[in-house]
């Protein structure tokens, strides 16, 4: 990435998304501000625009609603004052995804136990971890 930032497409392919989900996130009031512009009115992202998008994309991707995630981004955006706010907003979220995981090893563990039934039962030898 140069100086003036990121074009749509490289900052896409640096997280792992589509243009038209950086769109999105721009158009639903996620981002932190508007995504500067070069002289040709190009979208140019810079380093702090894409630490920011890849926060909201692993809180999207943990199951946070679109909806909280815009609360939060305008906490930020209105700067210092309502950290109380945020640190209740993250973990809330946190709490929900601590319960997933416990859901998701618990699932784990069903699905290792059959493993080893039927591993047992075929005389073969489990698959490691």
């Amino acid at each position: 990435m140069t100086a003036p930032g990121a074009t749509i497409s490289q900052a896409a392919d640096a997280l792992g998304l589509t243009a038209d989900t950086l769109r999105y996130y721009e158009r639903d009031d996620l981002l932190l501000r508007a995504v500067p512009r070069g002289p040709s009115g190009h979208r140019r992202y810079q380093q702090d625009d894409l630490r920011w998008i890849e926060l909201i994309t692993r809180l999207r991707a943990t199951g946070m609603p679109i909806r909280e995630i815009r609360r939060y981004a305008a906490f930020v955006r209105a700067g210092d004052g309502n950290e109380d706010e945020r640190l209740a907003l993250l973990r809330a979220h946190r709490e929900r995804v601590l319960a997933q995981l416990a859901e998701v090893t618990a699932n784990l563990a069903a699905i290792d136990h059959k493993i080893a039934l039927y591993t047992d039962r075929l005389g073969r030898r489990a698959l490691p971890a």
